[in-house]
C-alpha cells in the first residue's frame, strides 16, 4: 500500500496592468510565479487570493469575473481553473487559480519570499524561463483583463 497523500488548498492570483501579468522571483521554487499562498480555515479562496496578491505584491487587487445572490446562496466568483500541484513527495496543492487587475499603486516585493518583480507581456510569457502552465495562465489572464469591462 502506498502512502497517504496530504493535500492543501491554495489560491493563486493572476495580477493584471496595462496588458501585462505580474510575477514574482520565487526565492525557494527559483521560479517566476504569480502570487498565491495557502487558503487559511474558513477563508473563502477568493479572499485568500485578494489577501495573497497584498501580501506579496503590496497591491490592492480587483478579481475577475462576478459575485451574485441565488436567493439566499452567495454565488462566489469562479475561478480560472482549479490545478494539482505536486509540492513534495505525498503532498500536493489544489490550487484556485484567479485573474485580477491591479489597482492603483505600485508594487513591491516581500523579500522573505521573492527576490524581483517583472510585469510580463503574452510576448514575453514564452519565454524558456516561463513554466508553461505559468505561460498559458498568464496570456489567459491578460486576455480575460481586456475582454471584461472594469466592475
Amino acid at each position: 500500500m502506498s502512502a497517504p497523500i496530504t493535500r492543501d488548498f491554495t489560491a493563486t492570483t493572476f495580477v493584471v496592468r496595462e496588458d501585462r501579468t505580474l510575477l514574482l522571483w520565487h526565492n525557494k521554487v527559483n521560479a517566476w510565479l504569480p502570487p498565491g499562498g495557502h487558503i487559511h480555515p474558513d477563508e473563502l479562496p477568493e479572499t485568500a487570493a485578494c489577501r495573497e496578491a497584498m501580501e506579496e505584491t503590496g497591491l490592492e487587487v480587483e478579481l475577475l469575473g462576478q459575485q451574485q445572490q441565488w436567493g439566499g446562496v452567495h454565488v462566489l466568483r469562479t475561478p480560472a481553473c482549479i490545478l494539482l500541484e505536486d509540492i513534495s513527495p505525498g503532498h500536493q496543492h489544489i490550487d484556485l487559480i484567479y485573474f485580477a487587475r491591479a489597482k492603483e499603486g505600485q508594487p513591491r516585493i516581500n523579500a522573505q519570499e521573492s527576490g524581483g518583480l517583472r510585469w510580463y507581456t503574452s510576448a514575453e510569457l514564452e519565454s524558456p524561463e516561463i513554466a508553461p502552465d505559468i505561460r498559458i495562465l498568464g496570456c489567459q489572464a491578460i486576455a480575460a483583463a481586456a475582454d471584461q469591462p472594469r466592475g
